[in-house]
């Protein structure tokens, strides 16, 4: 059942949200997986090692397919909640792992900013989420 409105947002809105989100994620993550030590220097406190470069690109390699798979729910034939549901729980776990790297200092205060935008996405993944049932 789509509403025209979650806690007084347009749902349109929303799902504009979801996609732009999921395409940053999808563009961001293949960055990382082309460029891993680029993106580990922007936001590393140490110089990035083939180990720590190789484990980013990892990352990167699952934030792209991540992103790709939101894309794919919203503008599939069918609703797939489920993929809203977990790609919500990384938006999360995202947040929190890059928030303890930030205070155990491996880090730098500027991914601070990818933890915001990651429980940001989080909690629009979940209204988008309401929008479906």
């Amino acid at each position: 059942m789509n509403q025209d409105k979650v806690f007084g947002i347009s749902t349109r809105y929303i799902e504009l949200l979801v996609v732009l989100i999921a395409f940053i994620t999808l563009l961001s993550g293949l960055v990382q997986l082309i460029h891993p030590s680029f993106v580990l220097n922007f936001v590393g406190k140490a110089a990035a090692t083939p180990e720590s470069a190789h484990l980013f690109a990892i990352v990167g390699m699952f934030m792209a397919l991540f992103g790709g798979m939101v894309l794919h729910a919203v503008y599939g034939s069918v609703s797939n909640t489920q993929i809203i549901l977990w790609s919500s729980f990384q938006k999360f776990g995202a947040f929190v792992a890059v928030t303890v790297g930030v205070f155990k200092g491996l880090f730098s205060i500027l991914a601070l900013s990818v933890a915001i935008f990651d429980l940001f996405s989080g909690i629009v993944f979940l209204l988008y989420l309401r929008t479906l049932r």
